[in-house]
């Protein structure tokens, strides 16, 4: 291999980040998990109190969650482009469609510690790829991150479903002046990932404490467990 080509591998991936067979940022296959088609409802099981609707755009499975872990914690930024074609899967299956008002994604924010330590916030950069392919699509979209954290919370790893309830109690805010940026907007709330919904139902919460919202308010994803989509919910039964 010449000089040009060790330099080419310095630039571009080796291989898929999802399946890591081709050499290609993500190829075809992964690709597809990821593209919305298998968007829909997902509910945790036991849901928590305040959990708006929430709809997930793909699977968190095989390739879609070796995507969303590079990107998360390895900062393989050019990923969120196609996370965030995931993620306005999810905002229009949720009925995206009809909001030609416009719009406002909020994302949930990271910790101080979690941007520091990753270099980027993951969730804001999804949102603004999904904002912005919402827009090429006819939908005025925007991205609102008016969420803040008002207080240290643990590391959720390891943590059960009561447990994450209990260590998120709270401890996030809107910021001063940020219900102002959301007046006369669809809400949507938006995260890469849906687990025990402990984040998002925290989210809600500090969003209707300031009135912020106007209409009904409902959450998106780029992922959520395989078991927890209703669909499969019903083939199951």
């Amino acid at each position: 291999m010449g000089w040009w080509g060790e330099v080419g591998g310095l630039v571009l991936p080796a291989w898929c980040a999802g399946c890591g067979v081709v050499r290609a940022v993500v190829c075809a296959g992964c690709r597809e998990g990821l593209s919305g088609g298998g968007a829909g409802v997902v509910r945790p099981r036991p849901g928590p109190p305040g959990l708006p609707v929430v709809h997930a755009g793909a699977g968190y499975a095989d390739g879609v969650r070796a995507v969303l872990l590079a990107h998360k914690e390895r900062g393989a930024l050019q990923l969120a482009g196609v996370l965030g074609g995931a993620l306005a899967a999810a905002v229009r299956s949720g009925g995206g469609d009809g909001d030609r008002a416009g719009l406002v994604l909020v994302p949930v924010p990271s910790s101080r510690w979690q941007v520091r330590a990753r270099g980027h916030d993951p969730a804001r950069r999804i949102a603004l790829a999904a904002s912005a392919g919402l827009r090429r699509g006819g939908i005025p979209a925007r991205v609102a991150p008016v969420l803040r954290q008002r207080r240290p919370v643990a590391d959720q790893a390891g943590l059960g479903a009561r447990q994450r309830r209990e260590n998120l109690a709270g401890a996030l805010e809107v910021r001063p002046g940020g219900a102002r940026l959301l007046e006369g907007a669809r809400i949507v709330l938006v995260d890469d990932l849906i687990t025990t919904g402990a984040t998002l139902a925290e989210a809600a919460r500090a969003l209707r404490a300031v009135g912020g919202c106007p209409g009904a308010l409902r959450a998106a994803v780029v992922a959520a467990p395989v078991g927890s989509f209703d669909s499969n919910r019903a083939k199951n039964r």
